[in-house]
């Protein structure tokens, strides 16, 4: 089990971003972290990852307190994390990649299983060099892929829907989904789409630096105070995939 207790963390300004934020994630749930933008959502990611340290407050993981543990010391411990954004990394092809991930070397086949998830033909990919030459969405597809490969026991993912197209984000559902009902791993997703929202066990609406909802979709879409609030963090779902 995850546990956030009493986050607070100000970005480089001074200004307050997380409020004495509490949040549990048990062990196996797709939570869905969705709000406004600015409410602190990417920065409870990074916190969570190591990336960002809180102000104040503790994290938890399988009881054992790890707010003092860095990004690489929480990596260790089977925390992964992929970026809205992710990195490139000219000079290393995918299969380098993919396998410097898993900690090993890996088959053939394994490496195309993993490709396959994320809608990418092994053959076409394994030799190339993560540059500049890939697209946006073959590189966010190709950091799922690592994030897969690694099988950690919590993976957060910020905004994967982001720079890739309609055909590799309904893929992308169906490895979220696929990963849910057939591990044990606990998967974090900061989102605002409507179909991440749909297959989350628990959403988690985050505005203002704090928890503002939780629950099943239609509880937190229905009985959050200003419904104006959720459809304006949430965007439409046809505005970005036009099918």
């Amino acid at each position: 089990m995850l546990e956030l207790q009493n986050i607070c963390w100000n970005d480089p300004e001074g200004r307050s971003v997380l409020k004495n934020l509490n949040l549990k994630v048990s062990d196996g749930e797709l939570m869905v972290v969705t709000g406004p933008n600015g409410g602190g959502k990417t920065t409870l990611a990074k916190i969570i990852a190591g990336i960002e340290q809180p102000v104040s407050g503790r994290i938890i993981l399988d009881g054992e307190d790890i707010t003092e543990r860095d990004v690489t010391e929480r990596a260790r411990m089977g925390v992964s994390f992929a970026f809205q954004q992710p990195v490139r990394f000219k000079g290393i092809t995918v299969r380098q990649l993919v396998e410097t991930a898993a900690g090993k070397k890996l088959k053939e086949k394994e490496l195309c299983e993993i490709l396959s998830n994320v809608g990418l033909c092994a053959k076409n990919y394994l030799d190339r060099e993560v540059n500049a030459t890939l697209s946006g969405g073959e590189i966010k597809r190709i950091e799922i892929a690592t994030v897969l490969a690694r099988g950690t026991a919590l993976s957060v993912f910020d905004e994967p829907e982001a720079g890739i197209d309609l055909w590799s984000f309904k893929n992308l559902i169906s490895v979220f989904k696929h990963l849910h009902e057939t591990s044990k791993h606990t998967l974090i997703i900061i989102s605002h789409q409507e179909r991440i929202l749909r297959i989350a066990d628990e959403i988690v609406l985050i505005a203002d630096g704090g928890v503002k909802a939780r629950g099943k979709q239609e509880d937190v879409m229905t009985n959050f105070p200003g419904t104006g609030a959720i459809a304006q963090a949430c965007c439409r779902e046809e505005e970005l995939f036009d099918e």
